[in-house]
């Protein structure tokens, strides 16, 4: 895609009319800021639930109960999903949306820029709503991130302060999909048409739409559970004639197609970078496209794939067993092509790519695993074993969270206007790659062995791979400390970047000079 610039993208005529200071923040409305603040926010999650996970896994590195009761142990599994998928991982693709969509589709900001500022500023106070669930009378909620009834009917106050946090994120993420949608839709480059968006863009418009569909549906679960609660109700507790396995139902109608909100973003970051470092054109764009929206529309087909060992009649299990084997075929299109892609390319090996790359060979074995959980007979036999953990924390950390780093190392330049210090990003990406295995690469084997999920103790015959796992978890955790050393080194100083980043990146953001001016495309470019 030839991008001719009828102004110089740059124009930076108001540079002096936005504040300064605190002001800035507290009232953003450049999408930029705003990208930057999600992506912050994101990071301090991350450490956050990451610290949480450490507790987890220091309890678990011997048998015997070392540092935390069985109580505080089920709080911490439940607050470390809560936090890393809804403050982690989806602020995270949401700040790369804010920074990144009006860059690339050539559009001078996001479509509503006061909702924008809105849907940022609701999830700090969320954020403390979780956190601070953990220091009221009976402690964090500890009925697993899913929330399961009947145990969260059950639950003290810190049920219910998670419970209004969900809600508050829920409203942040469907606001944030509006404004995505709406600026993808209408607010594009003249010349850019659907089928000539980068492709982060294209997973981002059908990852906003998953959102709009879904986040109601966790909405009602967690509303009836609030009045299962506290008036009267018997949505879920049996001894009012409800049934727990309908929140179930419910919760993975929402949860299933949460998955793919998740890693559909990633998959359009590594669709952008692949082709950078291979100097290659994407292989198969329409195809690409087509897939990420099948992949999507299955996920709302599947969610009972959860649910396999609550008694489903034997027809529900082929259905939702099949349909899952079905999400196999698009996304192994994309592995191909992606694999196309650099086949016979020039390829060269910067942090972005290594990421990528990375990215593709464990995602592809997380992948493998899932179709294994798929086939209802084993999934009895492993459901709620550290097989599962296993597999999700293949497609959810070396998934979406190496792609953003992917991404991360990728942008960072455009952000910053300085080159990251290349040795420093590498150092990341070998002690993330090989750590993360050895954390969770040894949990297959548990998981077969039949070690369940959520539990503070196991008898001896775990001991050996819980060990390895937990100093896994200890190296990983620390690996992230050199990223963080990574990107203050680089907002710091370093050398100069130019517009054109990367040598044969495509794409209207390279026009824009490095760092990104506060204000971008006041006269639209015209996409030929």
């Amino acid at each position: 895609m030839s991008a001719v610039l009828d102004h110089h993208a740059g124009h930076d005529d108001h540079a002096h009319d936005h504040p300064h200071g605190w002001r800035r923040w507290l009232y953003a409305t450049n999408h930029k800021d705003i990208g930057t603040l999600y992506l912050w926010f994101a990071f301090a999650m991350l450490i956050s639930g990451g610290v949480l996970a450490l507790t987890i896994r220091a309890e678990l590195m011997q048998p015997g109960l070392q540092y935390v009761q069985p109580e505080l142990f089920n709080q911490l599994t439940t607050m470390h999903g809560l936090i890393m998928v809804f403050g982690a991982i989806m602020p995270a693709f949401v700040g790369f949306a804010n920074w990144q969509i009006p860059l690339m589709i050539g559009a001078s900001d996001m479509a509503f820029a006061r909702m924008n500022n809105f849907s940022f500023w609701l999830m700090p106070p969320a954020a403390l709503l979780l956190v601070g669930s953990f220091f009221v009378p009976g402690g964090a909620t500890a009925a697993g991130w899913t929330l399961y009834a009947p145990l969260s009917v059950q639950m003290g106050v810190g049920m219910d302060m998670a419970i209004f946090a969900v809600h508050i994120l829920g409203a942040s993420s469907i606001m944030g999909s509006i404004n995505i949608i709406t600026t993808i839709l209408n607010m594009r480059a003249p010349g850019m048409t659907l089928m000539k968006m980068p492709l982060f863009v294209w997973t981002w418009l059908i990852t906003a739409y998953l959102l709009i569909a879904v986040m109601p549906v966790l909405a009602g679960a967690i509303t009836m559970l609030l009045t299962d609660r506290h008036f009267g109700t018997s949505f879920f507790n049996a001894a009012g004639g409800g049934d727990p396995v309908m929140y179930q139902h419910i919760f993975w109608f929402f949860g299933h197609p949460e998955v793919y909100i998740m890693i559909l973003p990633a998959f359009g970051i590594v669709s952008e970078i692949i082709p950078t470092f291979a100097r290659k054109r994407l292989f198969g764009y329409s195809s690409m496209v087509y897939a990420t929206a099948s992949i999507a529309i299955l996920s709302f087909i599947v969610w009972a794939h959860h649910m396999f060992t609550t008694g489903m009649p034997v027809t529900g299990q082929l259905f939702f067993m099949y349909a899952t084997m079905l999400i196999a075929v698009p996304t192994g299109v994309k592995i191909f092509n992606w694999v196309a892609t650099m086949w016979r390319g020039s390829m060269t090996f910067e942090t972005p790519m290594l990421f990528a790359i990375g990215f593709i060979f464990v995602f592809t074995m997380g992948g493998l695993t899932g179709i294994i959980l798929s086939v209802a007979p084993l999934d009895i036999q492993l459901h709620d074993t550290y097989y599962v953990v296993a597999h999700f924390h293949y497609v959810l950390v070396a998934g979406s969270l190496f792609a953003l780093f992917a991404g991360t190392y990728y942008w960072l330049p455009k952000w910053t206007g300085h080159m990251y210090d290349e040795s420093i990003g590498k150092l990341h990406f070998w002690a993330s790659l090989i750590t993360f295995n050895i954390t969770f690469f040894p949990m297959h084997f548990l998981g077969l062995a039949g070690m369940p999920r959520r539990y503070a103790d196991y008898p001896m015959q775990f001991a050996d791979f819980n060990f390895i796992a937990s100093i896994g978890a200890f190296g990983f955790g620390l690996s992230q400390l050199i990223f963080l050393y990574a990107i203050l080194k680089c907002i710091k100083g370093g050398k100069q970047a130019t517009a054109q980043v990367w040598e044969n990146a495509q794409g209207l953001e390279w026009t824009v000079p490095s760092p990104a001016p506060f204000h971008t495309f006041e006269t639209p470019p015209t996409v030929r």
